[in-house]
This record gives structure tokens, sequence and C-alpha cells, in this order.
């Protein structure tokens, strides 16, 4: 949003220097990102006479000019054509800095073709005051000697760009804009409710709300016998400011009540439309129609149209239609002021692919009240300039409710910012941002139509807060904590994310940022979506619903890396999954991918497979609190993995992590051409750690006795789990076997039919005493015996 300080007092009665202005806009919450200064730009540029200006001796097409200047009379070299003795015009001293051709002037005088200049005569453009470069600015009026040449040009009015938060729509009009800021001290509100215009004439016109959920109010005014054609100065100098093209008075006025009021207007030809309006549903490819900015839109029924009998004449809150606009020969008019509904202008602008200044205040919600004052002030800014005889009003519908009165205790101010500005300038606070406040133990605080956003008590102490100024808020450190130690804030949960997010990049992982959102069928892909997690307005028709996967991002982003050029792409991501829409139904994991690329290197070629997601998934699980020998593995997994090349990680009946390659059905829906491995880790599925007391930590003990190691090897079933076998022999004596690993899988000659034989290696540690042969015999019996209760034999 941006505005010129002259505008801004129009509305605000105030002697702040712009230093002081900005100060104040943002303390009261106003983010403000630039001010052009062109005084401030311009600063070393004046007003000059030029006294006399002689043909170049040695060049054509050169003067030779002697110009009183502010700093006496100097000799400068022109080579524009309009230079001559008599004229006013910009002077540049040496060394000043030329913004229009971004260079500076030497120091010293130049020597142009044997005749020294001391200084430069400018255009607008090397002032970039205008887009002239013909010939030197040629100022008319009686400027004296000296003048800043930002006020000769009209150039001494900063412009103030700065940020609109979206709860707040009443700042994309200056006149709010001046009622924070003179609650807030900077000044006193100049301007208020506009004066009604009295009507010759009953409105010809007849609006009928067909839909008045788009558009439950709609106020309207005929106009005849205006004389269209260019806007007067000052009206023009506001919009040239902001960045708008003035055309002609009829579309200046709309513009300028736009950002005036925030009230976005429209104007129709008269003659051109017909004596119903209809503000209705779209009807698809028979109300196509040609929008303002010169393209075919074709509003469907979830779009907002204003017609008549005959023909679509736009889309309401977004954009007129050309048939029935404005231009130098319209004569008759009929101005539009209405309110549409926030929801149903954001979707139908994003459906359509337009951005205009009228969706821009739409969708945010403007002041549905003041429709009135918005067309009110049009007309007699059109009727002053244009001439002509306005009709009466008619307004159709009425405005929506304002948000209910809030029971607000004042008291609690104090409580929750830490000072009390009592209860008066509270009050007075409240009154002055157009609160109504009916005192009492409990006062009863009613909010104004152009705030919609303010619903609670705590919105009332943040408006409170603001104005006061938040420079108020006494400073007091913390209270430290007995034992002189704060508690780190930050959740078991959340600690584990940062910790698995480290373990991720340290196997070599990406870290990925995408949307929690996907599109239906990719979501079907992988379990569907849940209950209630269907999107009713979304951000793109690619992205309706919530993921149920982060895997779905982390692998087509792995094709799109792929399409680039990019090579054994890894990506993970931590964040949220929906599995439904109860608070429960939202799941915090840690997932990852990677494409299935062989090493190209002379000294290994080895293609990673499910073993190696395996590993990186346990990684990460023993990084956030659980052990691998803790871990067990099953091979139930849901059907986006591919079967016999997956896994799930279990602790008990938890589910801690799934693991493998994605299935190629889902691959080829997902258009992705290669392999995927991939793996997802719960980690609300991971139990909370108990507080152990603290105590006294001692090194590392190593035992005294030697370990002893016995290898076996076990026929089973081609189908059965190692897991299942080494979990058996592990169970034998825990406190003895402290390790189980699996060396050898072997299947071939010596080994029968649809049996495969496992080698495992039990690491015994006696702790007390050595083993003896016996009882090193007594446990390897008791192995064998407890392989035979998971169907493995010993392999003879």
């Amino acid at each position: 949003m941006k505005l010129t300080y002259s505008w801004l007092k129009k509305h605000l009665a105030t002697d702040l220097s712009l230093d002081q202005l900005e100060e104040a806009m943002t303390m009261a919450g106003l983010e403000i990102e630039n001010i052009d200064n062109p005084a401030g730009r311009l600063a070393a540029f004046t007003v000059a006479h030029v006294k006399d200006a002689r043909p170049h001796p040695n060049a054509d097409r050169l003067r030779v000019c002697m110009v009183e200047t502010r700093d006496g009379v100097k000799q400068i070299v022109c080579g524009a054509p309009n230079a001559r003795a008599g004229m006013t015009a910009i002077y540049a001293p040496l060394g000043a800095y030329i913004p229009g051709l971004d260079l500076a002037l030497d120091r010293k005088p130049r020597n142009i073709r044997g005749v020294k200049s001391h200084g430069m005569l400018c255009s607008p453009r090397e002032l970039e005051s205008g887009e002239d470069h013909d010939g030197i600015a040629d100022l008319s009026g009686d400027w004296a000697v000296g003048t800043p040449a930002a006020e000769a040009l009209g150039l001494d009015d900063p412009i103030i760009d700065f940020e609109v938060t979206p709860n707040r729509p009443d700042w994309l009009g200056v006149h709010g804009i001046a009622r924070d800021l003179a609650a807030a001290g900077a000044g006193m509100l100049k301007t208020g409710r506009v004066p009604a215009v009295s009507g010759g004439f009953p409105c010809p016109v007849t609006v009928k709300l067909d839909w008045a959920n788009a558009c439950p109010i709609f106020a309207g005014r005929v106009i005849k016998g205006v004389k269209n054609g260019p806007s007067p100065g000052w009206l023009q100098q506001y919009l040239k400011a902001i960045g708008i093209h003035p055309k002609n008075l009829l579309v200046d006025v709309t513009n300028y009540i736009a950002f005036d009021r925030a009230r976005p207007l429209h104007v129709y030809d008269l003659d051109k439309i017909g004596e119903v309006i209809y503000v209705r549903k779209g009807g698809g490819k028979p109300d196509a129609h040609e929008g303002l900015d010169a393209k075919i839109y074709t509003p469907e029924p979830e779009h907002c149209v204003i017609a008549d009998d005959e023909r679509p004449l736009g889309l309401g809150g977004i954009m007129g239609g050309a048939y029935s606009g404005c231009s130098d020969e319209t004569t008759d008019i009929f101005l539009e002021s209405a309110w549409f509904d926030p929801g149903i202008i954001r979707k139908s602008a994003r459906e359509l692919g337009i951005d205009s200044d009228a969706k821009h205040r739409f969708e945010r919600g403007v002041d549905p009240e003041g429709l009135t004052d918005g067309i009110e002030l049009a007309t007699a800014i059109i009727l002053e300039y244009a001439g002509g005889k306005a009709s009466d009003l008619t307004v159709s519908g009425q405005a929506p409710a304002r948000p209910p009165d809030i029971a607000f205790d004042p008291s609690r101010v104090k409580r929750i910012l830490g000072f009390d500005p009592g209860e008066s300038r509270i009050k007075t606070i409240l009154t002055s941002l157009g609160f109504g406040v009916i005192e009492g133990d409990i006062w009863t605080v009613s909010a104004p139509s152009w705030r919609r956003d303010c619903l609670q008590a705590a919105d009332l102490i943040e408006e409170i807060a603001r104005i006061a100024g938040f420079d108020s808020l006494p400073a007091a450190p913390f209270r430290r904590p007995e034992g002189g130690r704060f508690r780190a804030p930050a959740t078991e949960l959340q600690n584990r994310i940062r910790t698995a997010r480290r373990a991720a990049a340290h196997r070599g992982y990406q870290e990925a940022i995408t949307w929690s959102f996907c599109h239906h069928d990719q979501a079907g892909l992988f379990g569907g979506t849940g209950e209630g997690l269907e999107l009713a307005n979304p951000i793109s028709s690619e992205l309706n619903v919530m993921r149920p996967s982060v895997l779905i991002h982390l692998i087509t982003n792995i094709q799109k890396s792929t399409d680039r050029g990019l090579e054994d792409e890894r990506y993970f991501e931590a964040g949220p999954i929906y599995l439904n829409d109860t608070p429960g139904g939202q799941e915090t994991v840690v997932a990852a991918a990677r494409r299935v690329v062989a090493a190209r290197d002379w000294r290994y070629a080895r293609t990673p497979d499910v073993f190696d997601i395996k590993a990186d998934a346990q990684s990460l699980l023993e990084a956030v609190g659980v052990p691998v020998k803790n871990q067990q593995v099953t091979t139930e997994v849901r059907d986006w993995w591919r079967p016999g090349r997956a896994g799930v990680l279990r602790l008990g009946p938890r589910v801690l992590a799934e693991f493998g390659e994605i299935h190629p059905r889902v691959l080829k829906a997902l258009d992705i051409d290669s392999c995927i491995l991939a793996f997802e880790v719960f980690l609300n599925a991971i139990p909370m750690t108990r507080k152990k007391s603290l105590k006294a930590r001692t090194a590392l003990q190593l035992p005294d006795l030697m370990p002893v190691r016995r290898d076996f090897a076990f026929l089973v079933e081609n189908t059965a789990a190692a897991c299942d076998l080494i979990k058996a022999v592990k169970s034998v004596d825990k406190h003895l076997i402290t390790d189980v690993k699996l060396f050898d899988v072997y299947e071939g000659q010596g080994v029968p039919e649809n049996q495969i034989s496992l080698a495992l290696e039990a690491t015994l540690q006696p702790t007390r005493t050595p083993l003896t042969d016996k009882d090193i015999e007594a446990v390897s019996a008791k192995i064998i015996n407890a392989a035979e209760k998971v169907g493995a034999v010993l392999r003879g």
C-alpha cells in the first residue's frame, strides 16, 4: 500500500516531520517497507535562469549558456535544442549525481570542444520526473533562482510504502490509516462521514440480488449529463505518486476512492446496460465476456456475475466488463458500490487468474457499512469536475451483521501487559479506534464495522498495547529458578525432531520442506484421505487434500531433480502427516527417499538395496533413543511398499518405522522412471523416556574376562525371518549372551530345496569366572534347543 505525505495530511492534522511520522506509524503497527523522498534525492538541484544562449564555436548542435544559479553566473555547455535565453531551467552543480543517468558529474569543470562547462542543465527524464528527454526542463511560472528543484517540479511529496496485514483491510485506505494514527496521538482526524448528495430524480436502475450470499448489499446511483475528461491536477498527482496512470475523470475517481476510503467502486455506461441489473451466479460459456483487461473470462456457477437481461456486465467484486465500460464520450453513468463475500471473491479470482485492486480489497473484507460513504464522495467529485445531475441513491439488501459484542474486563489489561494505562486511557483508545464502550463491572465493547477481526477480549488488549505503545511495556529479567538453571523449553518430541534431522543429514540426505497438501489422487496411493481432510478452499487444484504421507512430495521432487540432471538424489523431511481431522489425527514423522543409482567407481560397483535404507532408518531410531537391539523387524507392510523388499521396524506392538522399495504401481502413477528406496519414522510412536534420578556416572568398565564366540549354522525355511531366530538365541541367557550376529546366508548345494542356511555368531561374555568347556557346551545345547522351537535345525 502506497500513499503520499500530503494525501495523509488531507485526513490527518499533524505537524510531525517525516522521520517522526515514520516512527509513529511503526509504533502503531504499520510496517513501513520504504519511504521515497524525491526532495532528498533532488537536494542538489535548484532552479536557474538562462540569461544568454549562443552557438558553440566548435560544434553545430551545442550551445554555450550563461546561467544565473545559486552559485552565481555559470557558463554551461548544453546540447538541448530548446535551450534559449530567458527560460527557467533546473541546474545541477559540479559533482551532482544525476539519477536518470546513474552517473555523477565531475567535480572540476569539463572541457567540451574547447569550452569549459561548469555544471549541467537537466531534462525531466534525467531528474526522473518525467519521460521527456528531447530538451531540458522548461519551467513555467515565476520561480526564484535557488528554489529547490523538487518544489518547482512538484516532487516534494514523500511516498510511503508499507505492508498491510491480511486482518486489516481498513489500512488499504488512507482514511483508515489516518484514523489509527490519530488514535496513537500522531494528530487529529480531519475527515469523518461523507455528507450525502441530494438526488434530483428516482434512480432508473433496479438491482436484484439473486445470490445474496455472494453480494448481500448493493448501492447504486445514476448521474446524467456528465462531461468526462481529464481529472484535476491534485487527483492525477495522487494517482501518479502511487503508480497508477490517470485515464479520465470517471475511472480516476473510482481508483481514488479505492485507495482513499478502501472502497472499490465501478462505473457503467448507462446507455449500455438495461434497466434491471442482476447479481447472480455465472452460467458458463453463455456468460463468457471480455474484461477491462481485454481478456476473455468464462464465469462458472461458483463465480459472481453482474448482468442485465441481455449479457454479463462484469465479475462482481473482481473486474468490470469491457462492453459496459466508460469512455471519453460517456455522458450518463450508473455508479456501483457493493460488498462481496471475501471467500467467494478469493476463490473466484484464483480460479479465473485475476489480480485486481478491487479483488485485493474485497478478499480481505472491506467495511460493509462504508458503501454510502464511498458512493457519496465519488458523486461529489464527479458533480464538481464533470457536472451532471445525480439521482437518488438506491440500496438493495442489507449489510452483514457486525461481530457480537465483547465482554471486557479492563483489569485484565494490567495482568496481561504488565502495566496499567488506566480505565480512562483504555476507553479513550477504544473509542478513538471506533469501538463502542458501555462501562460497568464488565464492559460491553462493540467492534466497528471495519474491524471484523476483533472477536474477543484478547484482541482488544492487543489494540490497547499497540496504541499505548509497545515501548511502554515494562522490561524485566526472567526470575532465575531454584538451582540457577532454566529448563530447556523444547518438548521431548521437538528434541527428537531436531536429533532425527541431524541424523538424516549425517547419513547423506538433504533436507526438503514441502507442502502439507497434496492431490487427492496422490493421497489415494498412500492410504487415501482421512475424514474431514479435503480442503474447502485449496491454494491450488493440485493441492486439494491434506497429505497422508511425507513421501509423496519427496518422491516427486526426486524425479524433478533427476529431470534437471542431478544424480544420487537423497532427500528427507521432518513434518506432519494427517490421518483424520481429530486432534490425534496429526502425527509427526521423519521420512527420507533416495533413487537407486549404482555407484560408478572402479574400486567398487554396488547398487543400494533394502538393507541400506533399513540401516538408515535404524540409525535415526537409535539417534532418538531406540537401540537397534530392541528393534524387531517384520514384513507386514502396507500396499505402497514392494512386497519382499520392504519391512517394518517395531517395538512390541508399536510400529516405529516402515522402510523399503516403493511399489512399482505407485511409481508409475506418480510418473517416476526409476526405483525408489524410502523410509518413514513415526516419532509419536516412540515411547517417552522416563525421568531418572541423577546419579554419578562412572567410567566405562571393560570386562576382566575374555569373551567366547561360537558359530552356529541353522537350516530354516526360505520364507523364515532371520530376526526370529536371532531373538530366540538371545533369549537363552540375556546376561551371558551379549550379542548375536548373522554373518552368512547360503542356499545351494548341500542345502535342501526351499531351505536356506543362516550362520550366526554368538558372543558369550563371562563376568565372574572363566567359562569351562562344560559351560560352553551347556549354553550351546540351549541355543540349539531354542532354535528348534522356531523351526531351525542345526546344519550337519
